[in-house]
């Protein structure tokens, strides 16, 4: 998350716990949120996190088939002064929140999009990474790497000198290929082939359909009784945009704050929101719920940002700053946020 960059558009807008043991009966500290069959119960602080790893801006998340949840945080704000100093940027727990292992300090301060793919029947991590070196990996589910990415020369809009890459999430399509967004860079969106060979590139700056602003995050939109679309997330636009597999822009949504990723689990359509809040969509893109959604909670949140350093002022069944999250297999959600101390909450389904 560019802080510049979210103080303008919000201008416009006029701590890591004990691990949380799920059974607990709802009350002040676990609240439920949502409505009708969209009700959920917050245990925020989720996770036994090992002495090892303190939380820094807990940017992204994602489930194996398995059930074992990745999280993955900046681990630090500046570089390390030695190889001893830096952190795992992703750490794996189990469904129950154990740890199980960690891993990426070669990702320490960068650390960003995470998602995982199933290819002929291994999963694989994606991740995106900014600073120290901005690029696209794909791992083993343990790390070892598999191939490394950095701004594709083919496209050649990175030829000319201060012209950024710095990737912010990946999308998979449906023919074994994927798509990259760089969302803190140059608002580009590449798309690659399934051996990972680049095919195209599309977007670049402006609010014109088929422009970004922060393509932050992007996924492939295949909900039953939908065309399989692209959709993005034009964070700095304050909208979702869809376009064809190929690139080609098709239809725009409003009814969003500052969005910044996505997750799909049957016709619902997850969307984490920096504006702090989690929204659901049907699969017209009508809102069912904007979870843990308050507006005067949202303009202290906005007023100075000063709230995402001080878990202390926090509230049970708020967001500060959701910066992406996912389902799990039972309809259960999983929210990290981009605040100072990190955190990481389980949305129990309840409704």
């Amino acid at each position: 998350m560019k802080r510049r960059e979210f103080l303008a558009s919000t201008a416009a807008f006029a701590a890591v716990g004990p691990f949380v043991h799920t059974a607990a009966k709802a009350d002040d500290r676990n609240p439920v949120i949502g409505q009708g069959e969209h009700r959920y119960q917050c245990f925020h602080n989720w996770g036994e996190v090992p002495d090892t790893i303190h939380w820094f801006e807990t940017h992204g998340v994602a489930i194996d088939k398995a059930g074992f949840i990745y999280i993955k945080h900046r681990a630090g704000g500046q570089k390390p002064k030695s190889p001893a100093e830096a952190q795992d940027t992703i750490v794996v727990f189990d469904p129950a929140g154990k740890f199980v292992r960690s891993f990426g300090k070669e990702y320490h301060g960068g650390g960003h999009g995470i998602d995982i793919r199933e290819e002929n029947g291994q999963e694989f991590l994606y991740l995106s990474c900014m600073m120290p070196v901005n690029l696209v990996v794909k791992t083993d589910l343990k790390g070892e790497v598999v191939w490394r990415k950095e701004a594709p020369s083919e496209a050649h809009v990175y030829d000319r000198p201060g012209t950024p890459f710095t990737p912010t999430n990946v999308a998979f399509a449906p023919d074994g290929g994927f798509y990259v967004g760089d969302g803190y860079g140059s608002n580009y969106i590449h798309q690659y082939d399934k051996d990972a060979r680049w095919v195209r590139t599309f977007g670049g700056t402006g609010d014109a359909p088929g422009k970004f602003r922060t393509p932050h995050g992007l996924w492939l939109d295949n909900r039953p009784g939908r065309e399989v679309d692209l959709v993005v997330a034009d964070r700095a636009n304050a909208r979702l945009q869809y376009l064809s597999l190929d690139g080609k822009p098709k239809s725009i949504d409003k009814d969003v704050s500052f969005p910044a990723h996505f997750d799909i689990r049957g016709d619902v359509l997850l969307v984490p929101d920096l504006h702090a809040r989690v929204t659901l969509f049907d699969k017209n893109n009508d809102v069912l719920a904007h979870l843990g959604y308050d507006p005067a909670w949202t303009r202290q949140v906005l007023d100075g940002f000063k709230i995402r350093t001080q878990p202390e002022r926090w509230p049970a069944g708020k967001f500060i700053h959701p910066h992406d999250a996912c389902f799990d297999k039972d309809g259960n959600l999983f929210v990290t946020e981009w605040v100072s101390t990190g955190r990481v909450s389980f949305l129990k389904h309840v409704g």
